[in-house]
Parts: C-alpha cells; sequence; structure tokens
C-alpha cells in the first residue's frame, strides 16, 4: 500500500455557466469527497482558492486509487503522484550510507 498525492483539476467544458447549477454540482461533489474523508479513502482534501483545482492524499493500492479516481471522472482529472513519509525517505538516506 502506498500513499499518493492526487492533484485535481475540474473539467472547465462540463462547469455549467448558471451559478445556480454550478453551486448544485459542486454540493454534490463535495459530498462525495465528505464521505470520502468520513469513511477514510481520503487522509486530507483542498481546493487551491479561486481555482478549480486543488489536491487530495490517498493511501491504498494502485488498484483501489484507480478506482475510487474514476468515481470523479469525467468531470475531474487527476495527475496522482507516489509520496515518500519521512521514514521511507530516512531508510533511502540510510541505503545511500551503506
Amino acid at each position: 500500500m502506498g500513499t499518493y498525492l492526487m492533484l485535481w483539476q475540474l473539467d472547465s467544458a462540463r462547469v455549467p455557466v448558471d451559478p445556480k447549477e454550478r453551486g448544485a454540482a459542486w454540493s454534490a461533489m463535495m459530498e462525495m469527497v465528505k464521505k470520502d474523508l468520513e469513511k477514510g479513502i481520503l487522509k486530507d482534501w483542498g481546493a487551491f482558492v479561486g481555482e478549480g483545482r486543488g489536491f487530495g492524499i490517498m493511501e491504498g493500492t494502485e488498484t483501489e486509487i484507480s478506482i475510487n479516481l474514476q468515481r470523479y471522472s469525467p468531470y475531474v482529472h487527476f495527475e496522482t503522484h507516489p509520496i515518500m513519509s519521512v521514514s521511507q525517505v530516512g531508510e533511502m538516506l540510510k541505503a545511500l550510507a551503506d
């Protein structure tokens, strides 16, 4: 199991022009995010101020991460990056010294 940083971006072609419709769509998406946080699927989530982009942190296998991200398709595009913890970086540095 790994930890992944997901940079997300809304598909601007799918964002409603009407503010009420846009608010309803965002609210539905935020309910999904809240449930994922409650279930522990998402460890952290945030939106960049004034942008239709943000980040999420997930833990799981590549397959689990892929399945969870597909739930947001086609409205959200993701760029994913596996990340290392402090202890993992420490192990890597220790291996360099050996």
